[in-house]
């Protein structure tokens, strides 16, 4: 077997960062990577101690240089890092396949979006308005956008090359001082972006890090009454726990939560855009995406047409090594295996057929978290696997008879993130898209390249709030109004 990618965090990031540089914490944690099921180096485990260190460093860069930068030499500095990222891309890339286990041509993707995400909100930085409002005679009203102060940024471990730039761009952009924890299963690329904002030049206590256990280091920055807001990416349960931890601070939070997204397919839609594309949406990253098309809804009369070349499609899919050419890898960790083989064996349990299954790399390492793909059929849309988040790369099938019967089935799960639609009749994706309680809705098309300019959340149990976007820019910022008399 070819040997597995060496690449390691750099020697001198090492602890976590305040006050613009590094720090050693009270203890340590192993970094394991998902194929080898191996450490191969560690990272801080914070505490309360970190964490209060942490937030008076961010205080203090807003009562100083970090609070007088004007938006416009923000957004500079913003852009200085996505140029940085691009440079460093490939490094960036092979640390990221191995802490992850996503194939490195996923991880390549992942480095052009975070270098895309500095991009945006550089050039957003000193563009974001207030407005003047018509009053009494005698005074000048007007609004202005203004930082919340600190901002605390919890994310997962699925895609921190991403999300580290998402949810931390646009509150840089907007003058915040931000404190990131990142998932333990996955810190290593995160904490290189955010020494690479060191050297891009943003000042002491700007950016902050801190890693360890969601229990400790998560907790300890979710419940901390120096934090002004809270921006969550992760599970419903654990995302319960930060909102009450926010609520006893009257502190504002966005919640990104989970997904069971639905692909309505109708006979009418065009194989070429379709197949692959719901295949994708459930086998991208081992299917450990929030926004997965983890249910397809396919209406009966393509049963015996469509449904057949999803199948064949789903069976083509390669678990791969990371730096093999293929569609998925590991899962994140052992935890997360036993959880998706968990579903897979109550599918088979209560006697859901399995359609389709992916084909498994005869150079797998013995050790790793690997999980086959599959596609159980039909399914009822009551059954666990229809309505649970599996988080893996798991296809319940689940066949329609009318549009209204798809719509309600699409609309009978806890959770409201995203749903694909795909036909050839525009009037038809219009109304049903329209009906959709959900924050995205795709048509002949899933997920859009990424779509960093597109506002990007939940509703239901799937969360509150937007991220990506101009949105993203205006959850950072309070809105404060000036009324002056001047008669």
């Amino acid at each position: 077997m070819k040997d597995l990618p060496t690449a390691v965090l750099p020697d001198h990031i090492t602890g976590f960062l305040a006050d613009g540089a590094w720090h050693q914490p009270r203890g340590w944690l192993d970094i394991v990577a998902p194929a080898e099921a191996q450490p191969y180096g560690r990272i801080a485990a914070c505490g309360q101690a970190e964490v209060d260190r942490a937030v008076a460093s961010a205080q203090a860069a807003l009562d100083g240089d970090w609070g007088r930068t004007a938006p416009a030499e923000r957004g500079r500095l913003l852009s200085k890092a996505g140029l940085m990222v691009a440079a460093r891309a490939e490094e960036l890339a092979q640390l990221e396949s191995r802490d992850t286990g996503k194939p490195i041509a996923q991880a390549r993707a992942d480095m052009v979006a975070c270098a895309r995400y500095y991009e945006y909100y550089g050039g957003a930085a000193d563009k974001v308005h207030g407005h003047q409002i018509p009053y009494l005679n005698g005074h000048y009203a007007t609004t202005e956008h203004i930082p919340l102060g600190v901002t605390a940024h919890i994310i997962p471990w699925n895609y921190p090359a991403q999300m580290f730039p998402r949810s931390v761009g646009p509150a840089l952009a907007m003058g915040n001082a931000v404190i990131m924890k990142p998932a333990e299963d996955a810190c290593s690329v995160p904490l290189v972006l955010a020494d690479i904002l060191l050297e891009a030049g943003f000042p002491p206590g700007a950016i902050n890090m801190v890693t360890g256990l969601g229990a400790e280091a998560g907790a300890a920055l979710s419940n901390h009454p120096g934090v002004n807001f809270i921006s969550f990416i992760g599970s419903t349960e654990t995302g319960g726990l930060v909102q009450q931890a926010a609520a006893r601070n009257h502190i504002g939070c966005t919640m990104e939560l989970g997904g069971k997204s639905a692909q309505i397919v109708f006979a009418d839609a065009d194989p070429a855009l379709t197949v692959p594309t719901v295949v994708g949406a459930i086998t991208q990253h081992a299917g450990q995406t929030c926004s997965a098309g983890s249910r397809l809804l396919i209406e009966r009369s393509a049963m015996d047409t469509l449904l057949p070349l999803i199948a064949e499609a789903f069976s083509k899919v390669r678990v791969v090594m990371p730096w093999m050419e293929g569609e998925l890898g590991p899962v994140v960790n052992a935890r997360q295996k036993a959880r998706v083989e968990g579903y897979q064996k109550l599918a088979e349990e209560d006697g859901l057929p399995i359609m389709a299954a992916g084909q498994m790399s005869p150079e797998l390492s013995e050790d790793g978290y690997f999980v086959q793909p599959r596609m159980y059929g039909p399914v009822p849309a009551d059954h666990r696997l229809a309505c649970e988040e599996v988080f893996g790369p798991v296809l319940a099938v689940i066949p329609f008879d009318t549009e209204a019967e798809a719509v309600a089935i699409a609309e009978s799960v806890q959770y409201g993130l995203t749903a694909g639609i795909w036909t050839r009749n525009g009037a038809r994706a219009l109304r049903i898209g329209r009906q959709m309680r959900v924050g995205q809705v795709f048509v002949n098309c899933y997920g859009a390249g990424g779509g960093i300019e597109l506002p990007f959340g939940g509703m239901k149990k799937s969360g509150f709030g937007r991220e990506k976007g101009w949105d993203a820019l205006l959850e950072f910022s309070a809105l404060r109004t000036l009324v002056m008399r001047h008669d």
